[in-house]
């Protein structure tokens, strides 16, 4: 039997749980003896789509599946000509309902996804134990996003009444938060409103907005940079050290899916149980909230 082959096809490569997913589908992929192809859509929904439907038209010989995490739509098109081609079929952070529809047996079809809403809820809870009332800014992923989207409808449903959300736009990039609070602080009335707290929806902007704000003349940067500061993903290297330096209150941890869904994949390849049409995982916040309640809300 050949040597199987894969494609993983990830939103950006400009932040760390990105390279992360890209590392662990790597390292999945090098200890049980096969290979995965990294192609980055860099934010570009029609640009993936254009990707994909080349491999699955043109490449000889074709992968034995795709993984992919979808930059905008669920791709339920390309999802179809791939398994009509004979190539499995893997989603990340996402759960479409044609997964179900698609699996005929021939190859496998499924969902690997974390709960998002649980993600939502954790950073409410971790803002309602950092900060008691007031704006927080709030930036959120590309409009059009699944992830952003689910995390945004927990968080407003799950925030105190007594906070208000200024929300901000950008793109999972560190670039993209530095430069949403940027385009904020220009504004005439950003001083003005008294901001309590910066959350961020994924780690990488959520730093990128702390440069931003240390880059502000000393006497603003100290008030600035005293503020909580909350992001999302929570990798060992990164957001969870960010957050033991000091330069984020907390994070939420998720897992890198890619990994685990190449695990189920070759593990279904090579005889096993076809993995359900939809694998949900859970989030945790780092620290625990419990141990956030203990810190002193921060005052005007």
């Amino acid at each position: 039997m050949n040597t199987p082959n894969f494609v993983l096809s990830l939103v950006t490569g400009e932040n760390d749980y990105q390279r992360e997913q890209a590392s662990a589908a790597e390292a999945v992929a090098a200890k049980n003896g096969t290979s995965v192809e990294i192609l980055y859509a860099d934010n570009d929904a029609v640009a993936q789509t254009q990707q994909l439907l080349k491999v699955i038209q043109d490449r000889s010989p074709r992968p034995q599946a795709i993984l992919v995490e979808p930059v905008g739509t669920d791709m339920p098109q390309v999802a179809k000509a791939a398994v009509s081609a004979g190539i499995g079929w893997v989603v990340l952070n996402r759960a479409p309902e044609y997964t179900s529809q698609l699996r005929t047996g021939a190859v496998p079809v499924f969902a690997v996804d974390i709960d998002q809403e649980q993600v939502g809820k954790i950073q409410a809870q971790q803002l309602q134990a950092l900060v008691d009332e007031g704006n927080v800014l709030y930036i959120e992923g590309p409009w059009g996003s699944h992830v952003a989207r689910m995390r945004s409808k927990a968080m407003l449903a799950g925030k105190p009444h007594a906070i208000q959300l200024k929300v901000l736009k950008g793109d999972w990039t560190e670039q993209s938060g530095n430069r949403a609070i940027r385009s904020w602080l220009s504004l005439s009335t950003s001083k003005q409103m008294g901001i309590r707290g910066i959350v961020c929806q994924n780690d990488a902007m959520a730093l990128g907005a702390r440069k931003a704000f240390e880059d502000q003349p000393p006497a603003e940067r100290e008030h600035w940079i005293s503020l909580p500061f909350v992001g999302c993903d929570g990798l060992p290297k990164t957001g969870q050290e960010w957050v033991r330096r000091g330069q984020l209150r907390a994070t939420v941890v998720t897992p890198a899916v890619a990994g685990i869904g190449l695990e189920m994949l070759l593990k279904a390849l090579r005889g096993g149980a076809v993995p359900p049409a939809q694998t949900v995982l859970a989030a945790a916040s780092f620290p625990p909230v419990a141990d956030l309640k203990l810190l002193k809300p921060v005052a005007d």
